[in-house]
Parts: structure tokens; sequence; C-alpha cells
């Protein structure tokens, strides 16, 4: 395959792969927008959204990564979707101002950053947040062409573009963070989400409050792992124990207290007891412990814990909750193990599949923003979470042995 491959560079090197894209996005634009062969123009911009993860494969695997392929391969990702998402704008479909903002903030990153970088030597490969963005803009510009063609689904475009906006923001700014503070930021940004979410609370906004909480679930599941990659501050441990405290113990017994009865005190000042108790044995005990695995929890960890909870406030009475509250915080003191999502199921999980799963978990959460439908919203956080108990129990090292 290699030789293949170098034989037919012309075709086959992920610079070409790149040109070639760009140009049947552009054929693509032109057959939907001005001839009436919308459904040949979909069938060549979805190939030529596939072809995007194809040119980084190659690369990686013939050895042919350069710093030009790093700033081409950004750009013609830009250069598909922007214009189709443009067109959509102004046939309707999408906000103009968002889609304007998204421009900007695309061509900012694509010309000034990556000039300021290279300055600085910096390498200006896309990150995470702006692989997860591309593959949500191509679904978006699916999305709207179905939606031109079916007004009664339901529209979440601006919602999506929103969230790509978000992204594209947060690509551009980390590019710029020091790697070795990436994990105190996340651990900050996950104190706000749970800051934020008391506040959302107290004003009664419960489904918005979950949603934060979330976000702040997944910056906590990605500090350590970027304190372990990049290095940190030495505050950064204890930031990330009050940010956990924070959002895994004291923002869901608010809400468990907003929506129960008021015996609802008692079993809330019992999970944030044993949330405090999780974090501290965590930290005084099986931090230290010798017998205990690498990326193996003690008990179930507190924003599983706190997903149970939340899930359950939304779609069950006050005393499921109290019942289902008391049976969390028994797991979550116990000495059953659980394998750490982060730092063992999700080295199993191809990156490929990690970014279409966060890319539709983006777009799930917009979904229910949209629709407000809170108790599917609780239904979808409780089948997460079993399906993670489960499988931290399946993926626990020498389960299988």
């Amino acid at each position: 395959m290699h030789e293949f491959i170098f034989s037919h560079q012309w075709l086959l090197h992920p610079n070409s792969i790149c040109y070639w894209r760009t140009v049947m996005a552009i054929g693509a634009f032109f057959f939907y927008f001005f001839t009436r062969f919308q459904a040949v123009a979909i069938f060549i911009f979805t190939f030529a959204a596939i072809l995007d993860g194809v040119d980084g494969v190659v690369a990686r695997n013939c050895n042919l990564v350069s710093r030009f392929g790093e700033w081409l391969d950004p750009m013609c990702d830009k250069l598909t979707y922007l214009p189709p998402l443009l067109g959509f704008a102004y046939i309707g479909i999408l906000d103009v101002h968002l889609i304007w903002i998204l421009v900007v903030v695309e061509l900012f990153g694509q010309f000034f950053a990556r000039k300021i970088l290279s300055f600085f030597k910096i390498s200006g490969a896309a990150n995470n947040f702006g692989k997860i963005k591309a593959i949500i803009c191509f679904a978006l510009v699916i999305f709207c062409s179905l939606l031109e063609e079916n007004p009664g689904v339901i529209d979440i475009g601006d919602e999506i573009l929103l969230a790509c906006i978000i992204l594209a923001t947060a690509s551009v700014v980390f590019k710029f963070v020091p790697t070795r503070l990436y994990a105190d930021i996340l651990s900050t940004l996950n104190f706000i989400c749970g800051v934020s979410s008391l506040i959302l609370t107290y004003n009664g906004y419960l489904a918005r409050a979950i949603i934060v909480i979330i976000a702040g679930q997944l910056f906590d599941l990605f500090d350590g792992r970027m304190a372990e990659k990049h290095g940190g501050t030495k505050y950064g441990p204890y930031l990330d124990d009050i940010a956990d405290f924070i959002s895994f113990g004291l923002a869901p017994a608010y809400v468990m207290i907003r929506i129960g009865s008021s015996i609802a005190w008692f079993f809330a000042l019992v999970f944030v007891g044993g949330v405090a108790y999780r974090l501290v044995r965590f930290v005084i005990v099986d931090k230290k412990r010798t017998d205990l695995p690498k990326g193996v929890f003690n008990g179930l960890p507190s924003p599983a814990g706190a997903l149970v909870v939340l899930g359950t406030a939304l779609v069950f009475s006050p005393p499921f909750l109290y019942a289902i509250s008391l049976l969390t915080v028994f797991f979550m003191v116990s000495r059953i193990h659980f394998a750490h999502f982060g730092r063992l199921i999700l080295k199993q999980v191809p990156k490929p599949l990690f970014f279409l799963a966060s890319a539709m978990i983006i777009v799930l959460i917009a979904f229910v923003l949209k629709t407000k439908n809170v108790n599917l919203f609780g239904y979808i956080i409780l089948a997460a979470t079993l399906f993670y108990m489960v499988i931290g129990r399946k993926l626990l090292p020498g389960k299988n042995a």
C-alpha cells in the first residue's frame, strides 16, 4: 500500500487529497445552489467530507506529515463546509449573524493565529476541539439540506452552529495556552460549571443546570490526563478536588432539594457527605495504594454518582429519587472497583469513533435544549451512566484474564 501511494502521489498524497476534496466540495456547492441536482451535490459533499479523515491517516502512516500539510488540511476543511453553510444562511435556514461569526473565528484561526504561532515556532496542527468542530460542521451541512426538503424536522441548526462557534474559539485559544496549564484550566472550567449550575438551579433552570454539570464532567474527564501528559502546577490537585466537590456534590444535592419535598435536605446532606468521603478517601488513601491498579477507582466515581442522581431527578418522583440517592452513596463509598473512563475505557476507543461520539453528544444536547424534553434527557443520562457502570466493571485490568 505504501508503494502504491508513493507511486501515485498526484492522487493519493495527503496534500493531493486535500486539493481533490476541496474541488469536490466547490462542485457540490455549485450543483446544490445553482442547479436541480441537489441529490448529486449531497453525495459529492459527503464523499469530500469522508476524505477529510483519509488524508490524515495517509499522512501519519506514510510519514508524510509536514508543516504545510498542517496548514492546508484545516484550510481545506473550511473551504469545504463554510461556503454551503453561508448558502444555507442566505436562503433562511441558518442565522446569518451566527454564520458570519463562525467565518470570522475560522479565518482568524487559520491566518492570524497560525502566523503568530509559527513566529514562536509552535505547531498550529488541529487539536481535538477543531476536529470535533469539523465533524459537526460537515454534519450540519447535510442536516440543512435535509431540513430544506423536510420542513417538519425539528430545526436545531442554530443551536449546533453556536456549538461550532464555541468549539472553533476553544480550538484557537488552546493553541496559545502553555501545555502545562491545560489541566488547571480544565479544572477551573469544571469549577465554573459547578458554580453556574448552583445559580441556574436557584433560578429554576434545572435542565440547563444539569447540562452545565455534564459540561463540567467533560472537563473533569481530561484534566487528569492532561496533567499526566503535560504536567501541571502545584495547585492543580487542590483545584481539581474543590471543583469535583462543587460540581458533583453540592450542585446535584441542590437540584435534589429544589425538586424534592421538605425532607430532601436530609438526603441531600447524605449525598454531599458521601461525595466528600469519596474524594477524601481517594486523595488520602487510594492514591497511595500500591495494590490498586492504575486507572481503577475504589468505589463509584463521584461524576457517575452525580449523573445517577440528576437523571433520576428529571424522570422519577421524590421518594424514588431519595432511594436512588442512598443507593448511589452506597456505591460511591463501597470498595467495588470501576475502570477510569478516561484512562482505561477511552484508550480502547479508536480516535475517529471518539471524535464522532463527542460530536453526537453535542448534537444531542442541542436537540434537548431545542425540544425541552426533560424526560428524554433524564433517560439518556441514566442509560449512559448504566452503560458506564457495566463497561467500567467489564474492562477492569485482569478481569478477562
